[in-house]
Order: structure tokens, then C-alpha cells, then sequence
């Protein structure tokens, strides 16, 4: 049976994508397919968060074994089995900006010092020759040999694996899911826009709209730490992408404007901090769960229980005593809509919303943007604005309103965004959660 859903995850592991990637690897092979994984700079730097997308396969490998010799649950993970994902490198550092990393949350390496503490469940050094594309000559896909039966390491930037893919596969079979800052997708984007619409949906954990930020006041980390690369892949959702494109600074932009007239709208859907945050993965659950298995040897309690105690540590730290710690599951909620996305408990704004990027404020840089002023759009109620019924997205009548120069009241410009708004439930999503990846 053919994979319900196909996905690339571009995402900076850190302790809750690490968490969505397991999710995702213990699906059934009906319900999901990892085509990709796309690596980013983030949490930490670009080197770190490899090497612990390396590290998960190889602690996996071992964990497989493990269960085999116990008899235990045989059918878990079978998207792991099932298919073999790409592990491609991305942007080691935003479009325009410097490197924003949260190794204060995250540790050094992105996972609490796990590497240090059980180095028998880290990868010898010799993955790191996996990904040199001086080694092989030429740029591409290849096999590492006799390194990892569950991924292929790919000698070619993520941004043109991802497109790729999307050139290859048929149109609208593939959603990414981005977890983690957007330049890889920006630049994919930018590079072939058309192939890069090939896309099903574009899945976005990012931003806080209703809700306070969580690196700045107003500001999600995923999108402070590259605000021009959200700007840019939002502005695809817009009928006119010019007119939320992010302003050029210092006299150049590493990439170019899209072009003048695209083929299609990109399909966002938006899981900000408003939605994400709630959804929480207590230690109390957490320890229960995995307490017996570390009593039998499970290599992947071992490696979970400590960076996620040394997580669940952290927030008691800043939290103060007396708190229940929990760690929201930002990223794995992006992984559970792609494995039930057609239940009707998830909601969503019940209409596309006008959201933009904040690039280049002082205190407001990666601040989600929506008008609250509750002001009618003239050309919504006036028939004087038409569409070309051979090109939809043609305004035949541009719908300009006097004192609108930022285009908020214009059915023409702005984002079209599709923001999440609740879930099947964010009291049984953590148990869930840990049913799947444990035994």
C-alpha cells in the first residue's frame, strides 16, 4: 500500500525535533514516508544538529536489535523499516543575519551532552566523511557504505535534494514539514520557485501571533533566527508576492525576487507558539514511561532519558521550584497532524489570514504581523475588482485604497496563511506520543 503521506523534515535537532523525528520513524508505512530529512543550523550550529540526526539512526539501529532479541513489539517503526530517507546538509547560517543558536535550552550539542555520557550510542567520527562531496567527485545521492541501513547521506545541498524531489515525485504527493529556521526552504524557493510549488503543503512550526514570543517579546525562535527567509516563503502564499516581499538592506539580498507571475499559490499551514505551547510532555509521564525499559537495557531510553531529564532540568531551573516541569512539543505536533490530518477535531482560522514577517525592526525583528484594526476591504464587497478566468491570480481591476500603501485592505496583496488553531486533544498528545516511540 502506498505511504499515506510523503514528507521531507527540514529541521536543527534539538531535543523536541529529535522527538518528531522518532515520531515520524515509528509510523506505519501506510500512514508516512520520510523521503528527506533536511538539516539546518539552528538550536545549535549546523555540525552539532548532523551529528545528531546521524546519532538518532545509529542509536535506533541498536534499539531494533535490542527489541529483536526481546521479542518485543515487532511491528514498531515501520517507516524506518519501510523506507530509507535521504540526511541532506542545509544553510549553516541565516540569509542575512547572524547566527542565533539556543544551546542555553539545548546544551552544547543540542541534546544535553548525551554524546559525552554514552558515547557507545554515538557514531564513530567516520559518519562526517558521509557528506563530503570532494570525497566522491561529484555532487549527488550515494550509499554510505556499511555505515547505516537506515538513511542514505546525500554529497548535495539540502535546498537542491529538496527540489529534486519535488521535481521527481508527482505534483502535490509531497508536503515538507519545517521545524526548524526556513532558509533551507527559502532557498529552494528562490533557486526554481515553480518546481518548489510543486509542493502539497509547506507544514511551518514558527511565529506567535496571539501569544507572547519565546526569544523575544513578540518573536518565536524558529523565525527570529531567520526572519528574511520567512518573509520570503510566506510570500508565496500571497497573490501578489511583491507585496510582502522583505525590504532589500545594505544595498544587496543574497537572493533574488520571485518572478513577476507564478503558476500557483503556496498552501501554508501554520503551527505558531499559540497552538504549539499547550501541548506539553510532563516528566512525571515521562520517567514513568521509560523507567522499566531503562531496567532492561533499551538503548533508546537510555539516550532519550538524558537529554530530556537534562531539558526537564533546564525549565526547572528557569521555572523556579514548585513547577510540574513540562516541555512543549512544538515540532512533534507538526508530525502528529501529518499522521491525522484528516481528523476533523483540527481547526483552523476559518479563513486564509494576512500574516507578515517583521525583518527589520529593532525590538520587533520576527514578529508575526496581522491587521486588528477590523477595517472592511472595499474590493471584498465591491464587484469592481475582477479576476481573469484565464489567470485567477490576475487582478484585472487593481483594488488600490487611498492611504493604503502597505497594502493591508487589498485583496491583491498579502499573505494567504492557513493558522492552526487547536488539535485532536493536548492532553493525550504526550501520551500518544510516547506510546509510539517506546514499546
Amino acid at each position: 500500500m502506498a505511504p499515506k503521506n510523503r514528507i521531507i523534515i527540514d529541521t536543527d535537532p534539538g531535543v523536541d525535533d529529535v522527538l518528531a523525528l522518532l515520531l515520524a520513524l515509528s509510523a506505519s508505512p501506510e500512514e508516512l514516508e520520510v523521503a528527506m530529512i533536511s538539516v539546518t543550523y539552528g538550536n545549535v550550529p549546523l555540525q552539532s544538529v548532523l551529528r545528531n540526526v546521524v546519532a538518532l539512526f545509529h542509536v535506533l539501529e541498536k534499539e531494533m536489535k535490542w527489541r529483536e532479541s526481546k521479542g518485543i513489539n515487532k511491528g514498531s517503526y515501520g517507516a524506518l523499516h519501510s523506507y530509507k530517507p535521504i540526511v541532506a546538509i542545509g544553510a549553516e547560517h541565516p540569509l542575512e543575519d547572524e547566527e542565533l543558536v539556543a544551546d542555553h535550552f539545548h546544551g552544547a550539542d543540542g541534546l544535553h551532552g548525551v554524546h559525552d555520557k554514552h558515547p557507545d550510542l554515538s557514531p564513530a567520527d567516520t559518519w562526517r566523511t558521509l557528506f563530503d562531496d570532494t570525497a566522491a567527485g561529484k555532487q549527488g545521492s550515494v550509499e554510505p557504505p556499511s555505515f547505516s541501513k537506515f538513511f542514505t547521506a546525500s554529497k548535495g545541498p539540502a535546498h537542491k535534494e529538496m527540489l529534486r524531489i519535488l521535481r521527481e515525485e508527482p505534483e502535490n504527493s509531497v508536503t515538507i514539514v519545517a521545524v526548524g529556521p526556513l532558509t533551507n526552504v527559502a532557498m529552494a524557493a528562490s533557486e526554481d520557485p515553480e518546481t518548489f510549488l510543486r509542493v502539497k503543503e509547506l507544514v511551518v512550526m514558527g511565529g506567535a501571533v496571539e501569544c507572547v514570543g519565546n526569544v523575544t517579546p513578540v518573536a518565536e525562535f524558529n523565525c527570529m533566527a531567520d526572519a528574511v527567509a520567512a518573509a520570503r516563503v510566506y510570500a508565496l502564499t500571497s497573490p501578489n508576492p511583491a507585496s510582502t516581499m522583505p525590504p532589500v538592506l545594505h544595498g544587496k539580498s543574497f537572493l533574488p525576487p520571485y518572478p513577476s507571475k507564478l503558476s500557483s499559490r503556496l498552501k501554508l499551514t501554520l503551527f505558531p507558539l499559540d497552538i504549539t505551547t499547550p501541548h506539553e510532555l510532563h516528566k512525571k509521564l515521562f520517567n514513568e514511561k521509560v523507567q522499566p525499559l531503562l531496567e532492561q537495557g533499551s538503548p533508546l531510553a537510555q539516550w532519550t532519558e538524558t537529554f530530556m531529564n537534562g531539558t526537564f532540568n533546564k525549565i526547572d531551573s528557569m521555572l523556579g521550584e514548585g513547577h510540574d516541569a513540562g516541555l512543549s512539543l512544538h515540532d512533534p505536533l507538526c508530525i502528529w497532524y501529518m499522521l491525522t490530518r484528516d481528523d476533523a477535531a483540527w481547526k483552523a482560522v476559518p479563513e486564509l489570514e494576512d500574516i507578515r514577517v517583521e525583518t527589520c525592526g529593532q525590538w520587533t525583528r520576527g514578529m508575526h504581523v496581522i491587521d486588528k484594526r477590523g477595517r472592511a476591504k472595499p474590493a471584498e464587497q465591491d464587484s469592481t475588482v475582477r479576476t481573469s478566468p484565464e489567470d485567477p491570480l490576475d487582478a484585472v481591476t487593481l483594488d488600490q485604497i487611498p492611504g493604503d500603501d502597505q497594502g493591508w485592505l487589498s485583496v491583491r496583496n498579502g499573505n494567504r496563511i492557513n493558522r492552526m488553531l487547536s488539535s485532536p486533544g493536548h492532553e493525550i498528545f504526550a501520551g500518544m506520543l510516547l506510546d509510539r516511540i517506546f514499546v
